[in-house]
C-alpha cells in the first residue's frame, strides 16, 4: 500500500506539535493524531523554563504566549528554612521563565502545528501500531467520529507519554531506571500574588513550590516520598496543606488566598528509553520520564522535538541512514538528559542534605553569581555536571573564605 504520509505523529502536546511543526515548515507530509481535543487540560508541571522559552521564540510563538496574559517569572527562590538561594535563572537572550496551563500552551501548538501544514486529528483513538516484517509502516484506530480509519507513514512518531502506545508496540529497550521517587500533587489559588517569583521550600521528607500562571492564579505543587503515597493519598488535602505550616511566612500568605480547583497528581517511575527503532521514534516523555521535581518536562519535550526533526529530515533526504541519524538524536538527548535525570532523582529522594552539601548552601548563600547559577542548574540553563563540577565548587568555597 502507498504512503501517505512522510510522518505520523501520535500525540499532539509539548512533545508531538513541536515535531509536526518543524518537519511540516520543511515540506514534509505530516499527520498528528490525539485521542484528546483542545484546548484540554493534562496532568503537567506547567513550568516553561527559559531554555524552552527560547524554543518557543526560535519558532516564532512566544509573542502568542505572552498575548494570552501568562506572567513572566523573573526570580526563582529556593527556602531552605534556615536561608534562601534566590537568582536569575536564565540568560540574557532568555533571561525568564513561564508557568502555563496547559489548556493553553498545547492549544498554541496544536494551532502552530496546521498553520505548518500538518494535518490534525482531534478525537482521534489509535488502536494499532502496524508493523509488517519488524517495520512500523502506520496505525489503525477510529476518528472522533467512530469510523475505522488505516493511515501509513514512513515514519511514526510516538509522542504519547509514558503510556506510549507506540512505545507499548514496539517495546523499547529501557535503561537508568528508577522506581517512583516522589508524590506530588497541584492545584491553584487566587488572591496569592507572587510577583514574578517561582518560589521552592525545601524541608525534611516534604517539598513544595509556587507560580503565577494564567488568569491571575497561582500554582501550587508538592509532596511527599513515595513510601508515603498510599497512606497519604486517604487524605492528599489535608497532608497537602500541613506542608504550609513548615514555611510559616508562606502559610501565612497562603490563608488569604482561596483553593479555586481539585488536587491532581501522580508518583512516576524514572526511565529511559532507547528512542528509535526501523519506522518508529520517540519524542518527550515517551522515550524519557523523570519525576516533576525539576519541571523539566516541557523543556526537555522541546528539545527532543527539534533533535527528532532533524535526525528525520536527515533521515528522508537519505543524507544518513536512519539507524545513524536517530542515533545521534539518542546520543544528544541522553548527553543533555543524564546530569539532571541523576540531580532529579537525587532531589525526589527529599532526603535531607548531606553535611558537604549544606555546607556547600552555605557558601552559596549571599554570592549572587553562585545563587544564579544553583537557580540556573534547577532551571536546566547550565547543567548539573558543569555546576557542581570540582572546579566550580572550589570557587564558591574560595569566594566564601574570602569573604568571611
Amino acid at each position: 500500500m502507498p504512503q501517505a504520509y512522510d510522518a505520523i505523529i501520535v500525540g499532539a502536546r509539548c512533545a508531538g506539535s513541536p515535531t509536526a511543526m518543524l518537519l511540516a515548515r520543511k515540506g514534509y507530509r505530516v499527520l498528528v493524531v490525539d485521542r484528546a481535543t483542545f484546548p484540554s487540560d493534562t496532568i503537567s508541571t506547567h513550568v516553561m523554563h527559559p531554555l524552552a522559552v527560547a524554543a518557543l521564540a526560535t519558532w516564532g510563538l512566544i509573542n502568542r504566549l505572552t498575548a494570552t496574559g501568562c506572567p513572566p517569572i523573573h526570580t526563582y527562590a529556593f527556602d531552605f528554612g534556615p536561608f534562601t538561594l534566590s537568582g536569575s535563572p536564565g540568560t540574557t537572550d532568555a533571561p525568564v521563565a513561564y508557568c502555563a496551563r496547559r489548556t493553553v500552551l498545547d492549544k498554541l501548538l496544536v494551532d502552530a502545528a496546521a498553520e505548518a501544514g500538518a494535518e490534525i486529528r482531534e478525537g482521534f483513538t489509535v488502536e494499532e501500531v502496524l508493523v509488517e516484517d519488524g517495520v512500523v509502516v502506520g496505525i489503525k484506530g477510529r476518528s472522533k467520529g467512530g469510523e475505522p480509519v488505516t493511515e501509513r507513514a514512513k515514519l511514526v512518531v510516538g509522542a504519547d507519554g509514558r503510556y506510549s502506545l507506540v512505545a507499548e508496540a514496539v517495546r523499547p529497550e529501557q535503561y537508568n531506571e528508577r522506581p517512583p521517587l516522589l508524590a506530588a500533587y497541584y492545584t491553584y489559588w487566587s488572591d496569592l500574588p507572587m510577583d514574578g517569583r517561582f518560589e521552592t521550600y525545601i524541608r525534611a521528607h516534604r517539598g513544595f513550590a509556587a507560580a503565577p500562571t494564567h488568569d491571575g492564579l497561582t500554582l501550587t505543587v508538592g509532596g511527599w516520598p513515595y513510601a508515603e503515597f498510599e497512606a497519604n493519598k486517604r487524605d492528599v488535602e489535608g497532608n497537602f496543606l500541613k506542608m504550609f505550616d513548615l514555611a510559616p511566612e508562606f502559610a501565612g500568605r497562603i490563608r488569604g488566598a482561596r483553593r479555586v480547583a481539585p488536587f491532581a497528581g501522580a508518583a512516576v517511575p524514572n526511565f529511559f528509553r532507547k528512542p528509535y527503532g526501523p519506522g518508529w521514534a520517540l519524542v518527550g516523555d515517551a522515550g524519557y520520564n523523570k519525576d516533576p521535581i525539576t519541571a523539566q518536562g516541557i523543556t526537555d519535550a522541546f528539545r527532543d522535538a527539534e533533535l527528532c526533526a532533524i535526525a528525520s529530515d536527515q533521515a528522508f533526504t537519505g543524507a544518513r541512514s536512519h539507524d545513524d541519524a536517530m542515533g545521534e538524536y539518542q546520543r544528544t538527548r541522553d548527553q543533555h538528559a543524564l546530569p539532571m535525570y541523576e540531580f532529579t532523582c537525587q532531589l525526589a529522594t527529599l532526603e535531607p542534605p548531606p553535611p558537604e552539601m549544606q555546607q556547600l548552601f552555605g557558601a552559596i548563600h549571599g554570592n549572587q553569581k553562585a545563587m544564579d547559577g544553583f537557580v540556573q542548574t534547577n532551571a536546566g540553563t547550565i547543567s548539573p555536571a558543569a555546576f557542581f563540577s570540582p572546579e566550580n565548587i572550589g570557587a564558591i568555597m574560595a569566594a566564601a573564605r574570602v569573604t568571611t
